[in-house]
């Protein structure tokens, strides 16, 4: 919901303030403030906070994330190419959503919120699936995932609009479909972790018949 706004209120301005200003009220240059994640001991207990990109250098500090498998009435899994932009896992195909909640956000709530965020739709069920913890370095990047993360299974009806910045393009996959993807482009060093955790809910929700 977005904040209240008043009209006239640009009129009021002096024009060579207004020039300087962006639409949050602070100057361009000002530094963005930092993205916090939350950190948990083993058990997933929240120990304190650190800063994002400090969480995943090496050798990583265990902070809790999600991920998110939504499927289409077809029993099909929507993937995601991550947007070549990023700092970290550019241009590798994933899982439909993943995450870090922000500080004392459900991790229910976060999973849905940057799925929105990230492809436009809102998954029509949702449901959870369990916990993961794992420790995946990307050779790539340096960079290490020492997370645990919170899983989660749905369906989603509505076509995705996925933002740019965030996602370079998607894909509905049958099982086979994915092995076959799976063999021929990179993906993300954590997927088959998380695919595997959620297999259970994943075939709890598309059936015997669904192949997962």
């Amino acid at each position: 919901m977005g904040m209240p706004t008043t009209q006239g209120t640009a009129a009021a301005i002096a024009p060579g303030l207004a020039s300087k200003l962006s639409s949050n009220g602070t100057e361009p240059s000002a530094t963005p403030e930092p993205i916090m994640l939350e950190l948990v001991d083993e058990a997933g207990n929240t120990i304190g906070t650190a800063e994002k990109l400090a969480a995943h250098q090496a050798p990583g500090q265990l902070h809790r994330a999600f991920s998110v498998f939504l499927f289409d009435e077809e029993g099909r899994l929507l993937l995601q190419r991550r947007a070549l932009g990023k700092y970290h896992s550019p241009g590798v195909w994933s899982n439909t959503c993943c995450g870090h909640p922000y500080p004392g956000e459900a991790p229910f709530a976060a999973a849905a919120r940057r799925t929105f965020e990230e492809l436009g739709v809102s998954p029509t069920l949702m449901g959870e699936a369990g916990t993961v913890r794992y420790n995946h370095p990307d050779p790539s990047s340096g960079l290490v995932e020492q997370e645990y993360n919170h899983l989660f299974v749905g369906l989603v009806q509505a076509t995705p609009e996925p933002d740019p910045e965030e996602i370079g393009e998607y894909a509905f996959v049958t099982p086979a479909e994915l092995a076959e993807r799976h063999a021929a482009a990179p993906f993300s060093a954590w997927f088959m972790t998380v695919l595997d955790a959620a297999r259970p809910a994943i075939r709890e929700l598309t059936g015997p018949a669904g192949g997962w």
